[in-house]
């Protein structure tokens, strides 16, 4: 008898959707990349759409869903959306606070504080069948995790550890901050809950926030700048007197509230770098702490993570470099938009036994053929090369042409100083562009970073740019200690750059030496044959990979999506499988 669907789905911050059936996972997507609103709230009715539609299933196909998270504060945001919606807009600076923010914002925090109770859990699920009702689900079970245990069992299931130390952090979600368990034979246990009144996510949320940036979604910029500062000596940082570590549990005297009022006064003695390396000095110091003790506790030597705060790639560096460590494994899809995935390998745990899952790569999400490329080329009016265009509307700057080996055609652009936009097969889960929604170009031009932010990314000049190479050459480009590629492959952390190689690496090293990789085997066979193209040319399998996206919007997913973005930047070229479109009204930068 084969496994039963199970629909997972998360309608918070990054909400989506995922699908999984025994120990496949089979369709996974966010909001943000259908509704096209950056880290979309709300129920993600489309994501939901676009499962069943890839699955070919039906409501009535579907015995089990998989929701997450039921304390009063995500209840409370359920039953009036409104609430989240303005928060959503103010986070994303799209509507100015009002007088009344900083009172919104202490009962922001201190309510969400609170843990799950009867009355919160019963009102979600009420709420949750609700709207799945309106998608026709009638006869299913829907069973609901905890915020954390989902975090934790993606992170653990996918790990392919059999024994380890499972570690989550992130703001705060059903009363917790993070929590710490065991994974032994495919049983987990928890050891330690971690209270939401301390949370290092909030910590450095806070930071984002007072340094005039986006909380949850620019704490990486927080991070880049701390390059940048003049180192500070711990006794000297006062950042690191309000929290620390105590016992399995993180400790500070300030609550939410109180700790941004003393962030806030110190941050008026700093310049902004500085106060950025103070903090993440903090960041790691407090996590490598906790890290280190609930290790000798468990007596474990492996750990796998999962939580926002395991969005931040020094960290993760450091705790894989600490002598107690022996492998270190990041859930891909960290933070929040990881929590369907979460939930429903939870559930799926619960109802079947199942507990592990090979991750192979992140091409989870939908794909669309040679058709659909035809269809949005031929409704813009782009015409064949050598062809004259029927439509002299603003379409004929574009020209497309099939070509027989994209693969060498790309690498020869790219050696020759283009940027090319790249768009081929499923589009990945997670943060990160991985090789089938990328923007691509030379790894060893430092001027190629001012062209990128020049012509779509506009971002902060501190942010650095990610590399993808060949499996095989990272050991010859990059220190990888302990560590194994394919253990991490997906950006999810850093490694030092050689000094040898920090010339072939100039467009994608950071100012501290690292560099931030994904590792690519055989999963994308595509992909792989343009870095072995590029490795024929440079000496080396990398190139320069960033997100097809402008900065602040969510990746492209459509055909209409890359060829809009293709005229709205004056990039050149966009490949989409077998087919070139060339800009014809390119910029010359």
């Amino acid at each position: 008898m084969k496994s039963e669907y199970i629909l997972g789905i998360w309608d918070g911050h990054d909400a989506g959707a995922a699908l999984i059936r025994g120990d496949e996972i089979i369709f996974a997507i966010n909001e943000e990349r259908l509704s096209r609103r950056k880290l979309e709230v709300g129920m993600p009715r489309l994501s939901i759409d676009a499962c069943m539609q890839y699955a070919g299933l039906k409501p009535e196909d579907i015995k089990t869903v998989a929701a997450s998270t039921t304390d009063p504060a995500k209840t409370l945001t359920r039953v009036f959306p409104s609430l989240k919606e303005q928060y959503y807009l103010i986070r994303r600076r799209k509507k100015a606070p009002d007088r009344l923010d900083f009172f919104k914002k202490i009962f922001k925090y201190r309510f969400t504080e609170l843990p799950p109770n009867f009355a919160s859990r019963a009102v979600s699920r009420r709420w949750l069948r609700t709207q799945l009702g309106s998608f026709g689900f009638r006869d299913y079970e829907l069973r609901m995790t905890d915020h954390h245990r989902s975090h934790a069992t993606a992170a653990a299931f996918c790990s392919g550890f059999n024994e380890s130390l499972v570690m989550t952090l992130d703001g705060v979600g059903d009363g917790l901050s993070g929590s710490l368990w065991t994974l032994k034979n495919g049983s987990m246990e928890l050891v330690k809950s971690l209270p939401a009144t301390t949370s290092l996510g909030v910590f450095f949320e806070h930071v984002t926030n007072l340094m005039n940036m986006r909380e949850l979604e620019d704490e990486g910029k927080v991070m880049a700048l701390a390059n940048y500062a003049y180192p500070i000596a711990d006794e000297e940082n006062p950042l690191l007197e309000l929290m620390g570590t105590k016992d399995l549990q993180l400790s500070s005297n300030l609550r939410s509230t109180e700790l941004f009022r003393e962030l806030k006064k110190i941050l008026w003695r700093y310049p902004s770098e500085q106060f950025a390396y103070m903090a993440q000095r903090a960041l790691e110091r407090n996590v490598l702490a906790l890290t280190s003790k609930a290790l000798r506790a468990t007596r474990m030597r492996k750990i796998a993570v999962a939580g926002g705060v395991f969005s931040n790639i020094k960290t993760n560096m450091k705790i894989a470099h600490l002598p107690e460590v022996d492998g270190v494994y990041v859930f891909p899809h960290m933070g929040d938009g990881g929590l369907a995935l979460g939930a429903a390998m939870a559930v799926n745990y619960d109802v079947t036994g199942q507990y592990q899952y090979r991750l192979k790569d992140l091409y989870l999400g939908p794909a669309y053929g040679l058709a659909d490329i035809m269809a949005a080329l031929e409704k813009t009016g782009t015409h064949e090369a050598g062809t004259a265009g029927d439509d002299q509307g603003a379409a004929d700057d574009l020209i497309w042409q099939r070509i027989e080996n994209p693969a060498e055609a790309a690498a020869d652009l790219i050696m020759a100083g283009e940027i090319i936009l790249w768009y081929r097969g499923r589009m990945e889960i997670g943060p990160r562009a991985l090789g089938n929604r990328s923007i691509l170009a030379r790894p060893d031009d430092p001027r190629m970073k001012d062209r990128l932010n020049l012509l779509l990314k506009k971002r902060v000049w501190y942010q650095p740019f990610c590399p993808s190479m060949l499996t095989e050459d990272a050991p010859s480009l990059l220190q990888i200690g302990k560590g194994r590629p394919e253990d991490n492959p997906f950006m999810t952390t850093a490694f030092p750059v050689r000094v040898e190689k920090r010339g072939i690496m100039g467009a994608v090293i950071n100012v501290d030496g690292t560099c931030r990789p994904q590792f690519v085997g055989d999963e994308n066979p595509a992909f792989r044959e343009l870095l072995s193209a590029v490795k024929s040319r440079l000496g080396y399998g990398v190139l320069l990979n960033t997100s097809f996206n402008i900065h602040g919007e969510p990746v492209v997913c459509t055909p209409d999506e890359a060829i809009a973005m293709l005229k709205a930047t004056g990039i050149r070229y966009l490949f989409m499988e077998d087919v070139l479109v060339e800009n014809l009204d390119a910029k010359n930068l």
